[in-house]
């Protein structure tokens, strides 16, 4: 595992529109799609790992 580890953050809405975010690059969206499992199997293509925990959107400004 890195250390520190490189994070990249799934945030999904209501209507299961995801994005995956960069925080290493200002949060810049590095994949959108309208489906999870698109946006989770684009993850698991590049080996990154689920962490679990959840956070909601107002805490990451």
């Amino acid at each position: 595992m890195l250390s520190p580890p490189y994070i990249l953050l799934l945030l999904c809405d209501s209507e299961d529109s995801c994005q995956i975010y960069d925080p290493a690059q200002g949060y810049k969206v590095v994949f959108s799609s309208n489906d999870y499992n698109a946006a989770k199997l684009w993850l698991l293509e590049d080996e990154y790992e689920p962490i679990e925990g959840r956070l909601l959107a107002a805490e990451l400004v």
